[in-house]
């Protein structure tokens, strides 16, 4: 028996590339499938839905995948319902479809430079997808008594930057959308939770990061290594599950430690190792 035996599962921005390539929604998916969900994978690329929810029904899971735009209130509801049709209701949301593409991303530079139509795109799929989603799936969590939803947003959230304000102001407007819902409907039985992750290298980011940029990250990460779709899947699981039936409102980092310090001591780490040698009298080496 899986943590989420008999629980269905809509998990948005969940797709497989011809290659077998996953991101976080579909490490996600194959998750929840292994712990005994019934998943609906929801992509944008529907084919990429598709193969992922026939990747899960190999390994001997149930899932169906769907072509699906959250920024679309028809489509949104069209996945909601397909999910209550073919496993019979909703348990579990995991809003994690975002505004990533370089069409997107590639416009969204610095605030005199942001394309309004990239700002715009940005906040309805990364913040007006989260509230439809929740919408639609919220009245058949009611009837079940019962419901967990998880969004993912991101450490971009909590810091600004020279770059990517659309995105950032998106996942901020997130985990305040995150804290609302908590708010409205957990004396119903629903909770509402958020993962912020930092560099997770899925399959896009594998293709776009290069070796020196990965490596130029990896020094500012408190961990010895970069993060990965599953790193991310495994905490939405537990958000997910009974386990953290006391944990509501929440935005969760899964970031590496990468937000937990100032990541210019990781740059300066020989400069105070030669200043504490000095202090003890020892002359520093090199």
């Amino acid at each position: 028996m899986g943590v989420l035996e008999g629980r269905v599962a809509i998990i948005t921005g969940a797709s497989m590339d011809e290659a077998g390539g996953i991101g976080i929604g579909g490490a996600t998916a194959q998750r929840m499938a292994r712990e005994g969900a019934r998943v609906v994978a929801a992509d944008v690329d529907g084919a990429g839905a598709r193969r992922l929810a026939e990747s899960i029904q190999r390994s001997g899971g149930q899932a169906l995948g769907l072509e699906v735009d959250v920024s679309r209130e028809s489509d949104i509801a069209g996945m909601v319902a397909a999910a209550v049709d073919t496993f019979g209701g909703v348990d579990i949301l995991h809003n994690n479809a975002g505004a990533l593409g370089p069409e997107v991303l590639g416009k969204d530079g610095d605030l005199l430079s942001l394309d309004v139509t990239a700002w715009e795109r940005t906040l309805a799929v990364n913040l007006t997808g989260v509230m439809l989603g929740c919408k639609h799936a919220i009245p058949h969590m009611l009837k079940r008594g019962r419901g967990a939803i998880v969004n993912t947003s991101s450490v971009a959230s909590f810091q600004g930057d020279l770059v990517r304000a659309a995105y950032g102001s998106s996942k901020g407007g997130l985990n305040a959308l995150t804290r609302y819902v908590a708010s409205m409907y957990g004396k119903q039985g629903i909770r509402c939770n958020a993962v912020a992750p930092g560099l997770v290298l899925t399959a896009t980011g594998r293709k776009y990061f290069t070796a020196q940029a990965r490596d130029m990250m990896l020094r500012h990460h408190l961990t010895p290594y970069l993060g990965e779709p599953e790193h991310v899947a495994q905490v939405v699981v537990f958000l997910a599950s009974d386990a953290a039936a006391f944990i509501t409102g929440e935005t969760l980092r899964v970031d590496g430690g990468f937000t937990a310090h100032a990541p210019i001591t990781a740059d300066m780490r020989d400069i105070l190792a030669a200043l504490a040698a000095a202090q003890q009298g020892t002359p520093p080496k090199g």
